[in-house]
Parts: C-alpha cells; sequence; structure tokens
C-alpha cells in the first residue's frame, strides 16, 4: 500500500512536471532529459515507498510473532521497548493485555484447582452417603427377610414334628420370603452397577437399562421415549438417576406387575412420569423407605424442577418429574 502510494505521488509529481513544462512555466531542453527527469521521480518514489514499508513491516512482524507465541499458550511474551513513537504505544498496550491475560489465566488456574479438590470431597461426600442408603436399604429390606427366614427355619422342625399341615404352610412361607429377599437383592445389585452415560444419549441407556431391569424383577415394562436430543449432560444424567430410583422403589415397596414410563421434551420442559399398578399408599410413608422420595425431589431441585406424586392405597402410585427447559 505505501509503494502504492509514493508511486502515486511520483505520477502525480511527473504530471505537475509535465503541466509546468508544456505550460511554458518549466524549461527542459531535450526529449531525453523531460524523460530521465520522470523516470527519476518514479523511481526515487519507489525506493523511499519501499523502504518505508520494510522498517514498519519489521515493527509489524515483531507483533505477530509475540501474538503467534500468545497463541501457542506462551502467556509471558512481552514485547520490548522500540524508538518509534506510534509503535512504542502499540507495543505498551499489547504488554498490558498480556498482563491482564496472564493474571486471569493464574486466577482460573487456583479456581480450577479449588474445584477439582471440591469435587474430590463432594464424591467423597456422596460415596458415604450411598454406603449409608445401601446400608439403610439392606437393614429394611434383605436383612429383615433373612432373620425372618432364619427363625421359620429354626422353628421348623418342632413344628413338623407337632403339625406337618402347618409345617407345610411355614415352608411354603419360606419360599415365599427368599425369593422375596433375592428379588430384592438383585434390585439393589442393579443400583450397584448403574448404566453409564457417557458415549451415550438418555434414550439410547434406557433402551437397554429399562426392559433388563423389568425383567430381572418379574415386571412388565412399557416404555415411551421422545426425546430430541437437545437436553444437556446434567439433565439427562440426573434423569436417569431419578428413574433409577423411581424404578428401584417400585420393586422393593410397591408388590407391583406392570411399571408405565414416559419420558417427553416439549418446548419449554421435561416432562417424566414412571406409574405402576402396585398397592399404593394414602400418604407418603415417613420412614426408611421414602428416603429415594427426597433423592428425586432433590435430584429435580437441582435443575429447577419439581416432583409430583400421586398414589392412593391400592391403586398404584404415579411420580411425575418437571425439569424445565431454558431458551
Amino acid at each position: 500500500m505505501l509503494l502504492f502510494y509514493f508511486l502515486l505521488t511520483g505520477l502525480l509529481m511527473t504530471a505537475i512536471f509535465y503541466i509546468g513544462s508544456d505550460s511554458g512555466y518549466l524549461v527542459i531542453k531535450g526529449t531525453w532529459v523531460w524523460i530521465y527527469s520522470c523516470l527519476g521521480f518514479l523511481l526515487l518514489s519507489i525506493i523511499i515507498g519501499y523502504m518505508a514499508g520494510q522498517r514498519i513491516q519489521r515493527r509489524i512482524d515483531v507483533l505477530e510473532f509475540n501474538m503467534l507465541q500468545v497463541s501457542k499458550g506462551n502467556l509471558s511474551v512481552r514485547i520490548g521497548e522500540t524508538d518509534d513513537p506510534t509503535f512504542a504505544r502499540l507495543y505498551h498496550e499489547f504488554n498490558n493485555v498480556m498482563d491482564s491475560i496472564e493474571k486471569k489465566m493464574e486466577l482460573l488456574q487456583r479456581m480450577g484447582e479449588q474445584e477439582v479438590i471440591e469435587k474430590e470431597k463432594a464424591a467423597e461426600s456422596a460415596v458415604i452417603e450411598e454406603r449409608r442408603r445401601m446400608a439403610r436399604d439392606l437393614h429394611d429390606t434383605v436383612s429383615q427377610q433373612l432373620f425372618a427366614i432364619h427363625m421359620s427355619a429354626s422353628s421348623l422342625p418342632r413344628v413338623l414334628e407337632r403339625n406337618e399341615e402347618q409345617g407345610k404352610v411355614v415352608m411354603e412361607q419360606l419360599i415365599t420370603m427368599s425369593q422375596m429377599a433375592q428379588k430384592q437383592m438383585r434390585a439393589l445389585i442393579a443400583q450397584l452397577r448403574p448404566v453409564e452415560l457417557e458415549g451415550k444419549s438418555l434414550a439410547e441407556a434406557l433402551e437397554v437399562w429399562f426392559p433388563d431391569y423389568c425383567r430381572q424383577n418379574g415386571l412388565k415394562g412399557m416404555k415411551e421415549v421422545e426425546l430430541k436430543g437437545s437436553l444437556s449432560e446434567a439433565i439427562e444424567h440426573q434423569l436417569f438417576l431419578i428413574i433409577q430410583e423411581a424404578v428401584a422403589n417400585i420393586v422393593k415397596h410397591a408388590h407391583a406387575r406392570l411399571v408405565s414410563m414416559s419420558l417427553r421434551e416439549e418446548s419449554r420442559q421435561v416432562v417424566l412420569s414412571i406409574s405402576d399398578d402396585g398397592q399404593g399408599f394414602d400418604s407418603i410413608p415417613h420412614r426408611p423407605g421414602s428416603y429415594g422420595l427426597s433423592t428425586m425431589r432433590e435430584r429435580a431441585e437441582k435443575l429447577g424442577g419439581q416432583v409430583e406424586i400421586m398414589s392412593r392405597q391400592g391403586a398404584g402410585t404415579t411420580i411425575r418429574v418437571h425439569i424445565p427447559k431454558f431458551t
């Protein structure tokens, strides 16, 4: 661009030179003298323009080189002082920007380190809480069943001696209780081995997990999933955990045969509905088994959602979860 401007200046000087010569203000003897003078003007303009361009280009190359260093992750680069006042201001501003960026990156790094530490603590706390929950579940389900089986089995020989018919009744009870304990243990084991969502969408994970879990626990499962694939990873993860908790509660407490799950993504919210044909209840039970209901509420509230529980004694239970979507 500088070469162009200097060349344009040379052409203008040549035109002025020619007009002055043609109008008689300038007297040039000989055609070759006139030609050499014009060429001299043009050549001098090109040389001066080239030298000026190179001088500015070197300053720009310094700036470009340091910017390339920054793009490669080197935030410690700074540009030294220069005698050019225009570029001195530019270099000074570059150095100020780099000082600011370096300080902010240092702060972000410290925050990241702190976040890692906090996540490790949160993960450890979650593991401890999960162990407590599993201990409560084992005590309230399998442990009690095994204790009942042990007491019945201990009394069985004496019952058989006294009344053979009553002994057969006790044996039937033992078989029923052992089947129930086995069913509850399978449910707990399935919770300890959750399906990972990494690399899968929520719909893909449910396609594998839901029918398999229902089949293992003697349930007939009906599933309807209408997702557009635009849910965030956090929402998908929490919804999956809520579904696991809800179905596990059905297995442990509802004595149901049919489980129906519907998951729909609407324009402004995601709606999850899980229903069973189990024994139901008139009010939310305040016992250790209701721990799962409070966990589901907490997971939904983390996402700004809410949980509705509709149940009636002998008429099954429906759990409905609403998670808002923000555009």
